[in-house]
């Protein structure tokens, strides 16, 4: 029978600290104080569970094992020995200490993975399935498309935590205005967790799914009329293209550059007359047979828009933007300034299109200015609401709509240097 350790006290111990080695303290069997040559001091259990094993030369023997359970004196005697009570206690249970404490320290782990965040598990995937992508402007594409539409609403939220609804939450916004992009998003969502399921990160079903799933709650806009998606630059883009514009001839560029800045409807643009522009007022009535509303609308002219004006050739009672062999300038010639240069949509990668800078107009005005969202929307001639169709009926605004002009066009001159002249349509027709 093993001799039984003399129970030391808490200042026996202490003694004991200027010993190297291990050194029993009694009060629970195979408690042991280690003291290293360096100093440090910590305490071990040494304990066997009873599995046996064999010499080379066939003597049984038992398996030892060590337990720690934390530096001294940090860790009390009192503590020690209680630690090393519930672990003598395990033993009788049948239970290996180290090896479950083990296996608790893998499941803290495995739980500290699954909570690994929505951007984290998307950069993740982007990453790993980097060499599955067509192109590198795909690769681009792909994890921009999530930057911009479901990382401000999902990104910090643990990836094993997203249900329907979340999902649900990113797509609203966009889906009956921007179908393609959003049908882009969710499948993407839907890739990155089905990764986070096959990593480990998330159990259960996928909440992006669509079948059987978002189809059931989200509009089909397949039984309804398709909002047209006109690609579109974000606003912070749009000051560069307009300095790029603004290095251009010809009549189809000044009619672009025109349409920019007032935010207006390209077909308005290439219709409108000299007897539409009081330039004294700075207001250009476009006629209500040409407004899909059916109603005049008065559009402020600022400073930049003005001087562009005043750089055209003027005809009494003729349009503003002439085309090359006379009469109405066509859609192409504006929409083929566009092309030549090139500009693309980064969540599509289609060339951007006239149309698409009143989207780029609306966004800049919900982004960077505390005009109320119905000014904005005045602005663009979007009457779709009846507080904005009572507004419109009375040319309310008119004055905020000015302003909103005036910093739309400082905005947009961002691009373009303090010397620069308004160009000439000159023989060049872009």
């Amino acid at each position: 029978m093993p001799k039984k350790a003399k129970e030391l006290t808490a200042t026996q111990v202490r003694r004991l600290t200027a010993k190297p080695g291990l050194h029993a303290v009694g009060g629970v069997s195979g408690l042991l104080l280690q003291v290293t040559k360096s100093g440090a001091t910590s305490w071990v259990l040494r304990y066997s569970t009873g599995e046996m094993r064999t010499t080379a030369s066939g003597e049984a023997y038992a398996v030892r094992h060590d337990m720690g359970l934390g530096p001294f004196p940090e860790v009390t005697l009192a503590q020690a020995r209680d630690a090393a009570r519930e672990a003598k206690q395990q033993i009788r249970e049948g239970i290996d200490p180290v090896a479950e404490r083990k296996a608790a320290r893998d499941a803290t782990r495995a739980a500290q993975a699954k909570r690994k965040t929505f951007e984290q598990v998307a950069r993740e995937c982007h990453h790993v399935k980097a060499q599955d992508f067509r192109s590198e402007k795909h690769r681009a594409d792909w994890i921009s498309s999530l930057e911009r539409y479901a990382f401000e609403k999902l990104g910090s939220l643990p990836v094993d935590a997203i249900e329907l609804p979340h999902v649900k939450d990113v797509l609203d916004p966009i889906w009956t205005s921007k179908t393609e992009t959003a049908t882009r998003v969710r499948q993407r969502v839907e890739s990155v967790l089905t990764f986070a399921t096959v990593s480990g990160y998330r159990e259960g079903e996928n909440p992006a799914r669509w079948d059987g799933n978002l189809k059931e709650v989200m509009p089909n806009v397949g039984k309804r009329k398709r909002t047209k998606h006109h690609p579109a630059l974000p606003w912070q883009q749009v000051p560069e293209f307009m300095a790029d514009l603004h290095t251009r001839e010809g009549v189809g560029a000044r009619a672009l550059e025109f349409a920019i800045l007032t935010a207006a409807r390209s077909g308005e643009v290439r219709k409108a007359t000299w007897d539409e522009i009081d330039l004294n007022a700075r207001v250009w009535t476009v006629p209500g047979e040409r407004m899909k509303a059916g109603k005049p609308h008065r559009v402020p002219l600022s400073d930049q828009a003005v001087a562009l004006l005043e750089s055209l050739p003027r005809m009494e009672g003729g349009y503003l933007f002439t085309a090359p062999r006379g009469g109405e300038l066509s859609d192409m010639s504006i929409s083929a300034v566009c092309r030549r240069m090139g500009y693309t949509e980064p969540t599509t990668g289609r060339v951007v299109v006239p149309h698409g800078f009143r989207s780029s107009f609306k966004d800049w005005a919900r982004s960077r200015t505390a005009y109320p969202d119905e000014v904005s929307e005045l602005a663009l001639a979007h009457v779709n609401s009846d507080a904005t169709r009572a507004a419109y009926a009375r040319d309310e605004l008119l004055p905020q709509r000015s302003r909103l002009m005036v910093d739309w066009a400082r905005f947009l001159n961002e691009g373009v240097p303090e010397s620069a002249e308004v160009r000439e349509i000159g023989e060049a027709r872009g």
